[in-house]
């Protein structure tokens, strides 16, 4: 079971609903995953968020290889023409880094509002992203000291509500889950090694064995040292489970076990900080 299944009705329910979120809102902040920034970017989005400014956050800093946060970062902000902002859900520090940036992409559009006579209002946003890379955790962080709600706005369904992060901006309480479809099944691999993708829709045996080949290539020293292997072993997930002593009955490898301990211990950062595609892989640089 190698392959990744996707649920075509499902993206199409998600993004028609994204797409009515969005048309409420000033600005987008859309999140990426920095372990996989290329296969978690929705490389449409312009065409989603019909080219309203956004602000693209590199989340999930501290998991990932900081030797390559940098020059992910300038190169998805040269192919989305967007600011991107490598973040961590551990720097506090990152808040007021979002919250300028959103004020310094509303200008115009409150200019041109002032232009047609309205009133200057708080530029209203909200977080869009691929599941699991940090956006109800973004909104948790910045709505930490903004407990009041503002309530539905006109023509908007009563269940959205709106946070006021400060006197300038609103924020919508929910996250846009951006449909994880994709045509590419190694970028949908690598979303699936990230927990990006339901379970149900791959192999984790499969998952598993494809991140350690990846790790082989790119880190091969530091998987080797967490699992204890020395150069001249061979390291999958049978190794590993022998090693570890996860065995089953009769003396066999537990490699469904094994598999889903070594997917967790990649995604807590536990084997270590790992970024797993380069710019130069996709030929971007």
């Amino acid at each position: 079971m190698g392959h990744i299944h996707w649920f075509p009705g499902h993206i199409a329910k998600a993004t028609r609903e994204l797409k009515e979120k969005l048309n409420l809102v000033d600005v987008i902040i859309e999140v990426i995953d920095s372990r996989i920034p290329y296969s978690s970017w929705y490389k449409t989005t312009d065409k989603l968020c019909s080219n309203k400014p956004r602000l693209l956050l590199m989340n999930k800093s501290d998991v990932s290889d900081p030797n390559l946060n940098t020059a992910w970062a300038k190169t998805i902000s040269d192919l989305s023409n967007c600011k991107v902002i490598i973040t961590s859900l551990k720097n506090q520090g990152d808040i007021k880094l979002i919250t300028d940036n959103i004020l310094e992409l509303s200008k115009e559009i409150m200019l041109k509002r002032l232009e047609k006579g309205l009133l200057i209002r708080p530029t209203r946003t909200m977080v869009i992203g691929m599941p699991n890379v940090g956006k109800s955790s973004t909104i948790n962080r910045l709505v930490k000291k903004a407990k009041t709600k503002t309530g539905p706005k006109a023509g908007v369904t009563r269940t959205q509500q709106w946070v006021r992060i400060n006197n300038k901006i609103e924020l919508l309480d929910t996250p846009g889950i951006i449909p994880t479809t994709q045509d590419d099944q190694y970028q949908a691999l690598k979303l699936a090694i990230v927990n990006s993708i339901g379970e149900n829709a791959f192999d984790s045996e499969f998952a598993a064995e494809n991140l350690l080949n990846i790790l082989l290539r790119f880190y091969p020293k530091e998987l080797r040292t967490y699992y204890g292997f020395k150069e001249e072993e061979s390291v999958n997930i049978e190794s590993i489970a022998i090693k570890q002593n996860w065995i089953l009955k009769g003396q066999k490898p537990d490699t469904k076990r094994t598999s889903q301990i070594i997917l967790s211990a990649f995604q807590s950062g536990k084997i270590g900080k790992f970024t797993l595609e380069t710019p130069k892989e996709y030929e971007l640089i």
